[in-house]
């Protein structure tokens, strides 16, 4: 089977709002050909953006994962979607339409339903505004991309709102390893009361988007203090491009009999080395745990919103005790128009890319996507195991509903060969994943393509995955900090009863600094499509 890799692009950026009482709340292919097949009803000639809108249909009644669901042309009239002047926001509302046809007889509604006006999985994105390297070129409103390029402050900021009340408390959730907060000496878990001198928290409504917008300034003053510890700080920090590791934390936490490693982890960035493969952030990390010897694992989930699979299947390798080497990981199940898979699909309009971003040769023949094997027999991935650490067979999720796709992913595919627990909240529920389709030379297309199920065939998580112990999201305390209550939760599932000095010494003070309001109730951004949620795939086989 011969295996490659396609080379793919995109930039995130968050800021998220977490609810206090009664409010709730996975680079690119740069180069196609434009689409203009003349198929049965369809008009051959028109605008760029009419030949636009017919091609984002085409592709979608063909390579969609839920394109049975899709009317003919005539039908559908792609065209309809031109009345607004950003060409941008004419695909999106055809996206939108697409992806809501298709209904989940469990719900009622849509698969790809989220209540806000755009679809939960699929989306657009102009390749020219997304992050592509660490320059001063990078968009300035994205923080950390899937390739680990930064270029923000760096901090994850989260909204918690009073019960019944516009007075809200501005957390510091996380802050991303090599940016300017991180070199200053900020921590999760920090409240930030001051933005450029003016005092903040009394009416979310009238300033949360002065405060947004301040925060994603090229340079910002805060002020604030340690929840916890009520340590003032007082900080200028001035945005700048940087590289980040999406490895939070990790430590080894001793228990009577038990030796215990956790792993706070960002997001499923780019393999450092896709060939080997090898990773620099995350094999440290498990180097150490072989050699001390861990029993148990809390791996924590809770800000991933997914990345790349092949980092989510290097992961669960480096998890996967012994003797699970050549066993069934999961399996890509596309739809049936994509597993047959004719040399006359409109996939021939997308050529493959090297990691360099060259057009792909063999035996002197361009290859596009249209030479890629679709079948579930080609797309079924084995574990092949990595690293010395061979004997944990029980894991620990800590999760949440930002949790999502390759993290569930990963989840998955474990289940059936340890003993996997979750902690936290219910996952986002993506099941699909997609690779790229480029329009106009600028737009990336990423819909949902297929759907993952591991050797158990389980899968179909649309409404996320439920943890057995539900706990809030506690902002509180650092990463691996005992005190926060998913970790203690996770670390009494392995160990029940026990409680470490740090803990045992801190709980009455703890209790006497919680606010009586906070009453967590979920978590949801405050622009809900600004930060990545997916799982990409960049591993291709070619059909024999």
């Amino acid at each position: 089977m011969n295996t490659i890799f396609t080379k793919y692009r995109f930039g995130i950026l968050s800021i998220f709002i977490l609810c206090i009482g009664g409010l709730t709340a996975c680079k690119k292919n740069k180069s196609e050909e434009a689409t203009t097949t003349t198929t049965a009803g369809v008009p051959s000639t028109g605008s760029r953006r009419e030949l636009t809108l017919d091609s984002l249909f085409l592709y979608a009644k063909q390579i969609y994962f839920w394109n049975d669901a899709l009317p003919e042309y005539s039908t559908f009239n792609p065209r309809q979607y031109s009345s607004k002047s950003v060409d941008l926001d004419n695909y999106d509302d055809e996206l939108y339409a697409i992806t809501q046809l298709k209904l989940n007889p469990a719900t009622g509604k849509a698969y790809e339903y989220y209540g806000d006006g755009f679809p939960k999985y699929s989306y657009i994105e102009d390749i020219t505004t997304a992050n592509p390297a660490v320059t001063s070129s990078v968009d300035g409103r994205a923080n950390v991309d899937t390739e680990g390029n930064g270029y923000d402050i760096g901090i994850r900021p989260v909204y918690y709102l009073v019960r019944n009340s516009d007075t809200y408390y501005l957390f510091i959730t996380a802050v991303y390893p090599g940016s300017p907060a991180a070199a200053a000496g900020v921590q999760r878990g920090w409240v930030i009361t001051k933005v450029n001198g003016t005092a903040i928290g009394t009416n979310y409504s009238t300033e949360r988007s002065s405060v947004s917008a301040a925060l994603d300034g090229a340079s910002v003053k805060i002020e604030g203090y340690n929840y916890v510890d009520k340590v003032p700080f007082n900080l200028t920090l001035n945005r700048a491009s940087y590289k980040s590791s999406p490895v939070y934390a990790s430590k080894v936490i001793v228990r009577p009999g038990k030796k215990i490693g956790y792993l706070a982890f960002a997001r499923f960035s780019a393999l450092t080395n896709q060939d080997a493969p090898s990773d620099t952030n995350l094999d440290p990390v498990f180097s150490n745990f072989s050699t001390q010897g861990i029993t148990d694992l809390v791996v924590d989930l809770r800000y991933n919103g997914g990345g790349y699979i092949q980092t989510a299947e290097y992961l669960a390798n480096l998890i996967a005790p012994s003797g699970t080497t050549g066993k069934k990981m999961y399996t890509e199940i596309y739809n049936t128009a994509m597993q047959a898979n004719p040399k006359t699909t409109i996939m021939v309009n997308q050529p493959l890319l090297t990691s360099a971003g060259k057009v792909q040769f063999q035996d002197g023949k361009r290859l596009t996507y249209a030479d890629i094997d679709y079948s579930q027999a080609g797309n079924t991935t084995n574990f092949t195991k990595q690293g010395t650490l061979n004997s944990v067979t029980n894991v620990v999720f800590i999760v949440s509903g930002s949790t999502a796709s390759a993290s569930e992913l990963l989840i998955n595919s474990l289940k059936p060969y340890m003993t996997v627990q979750l902690v936290g909240g219910t996952t986002y529920g993506k099941p699909v994943g997609f690779f790229p389709i480029t329009l106009e030379h600028r737009y990336d297309v990423y819909m949902s393509l297929f759907e993952t199920r591991n050797a158990n065939n389980e899968g179909g998580y649309y409404a996320g995955m439920v943890p057995g112990t539900v706990v809030d999201d506690n902002s509180q305390y650092p990463f691996g900090d005992e005190r926060e209550q998913n970790l203690s939760a996770a670390l009494n599932l392995i160990a029940p009863g026990s409680v470490s000095s740090q803990s045992a010494a801190s709980s009455v003070k703890d209790r006497s600094s919680q606010v009586s309001s906070f009453s967590y109730s979920g978590v949801k951004p405050a622009n809900p499509h600004s930060e990545f949620v997916g799982m990409i795939e960049k591993k291709h086989n070619l059909k024999k």
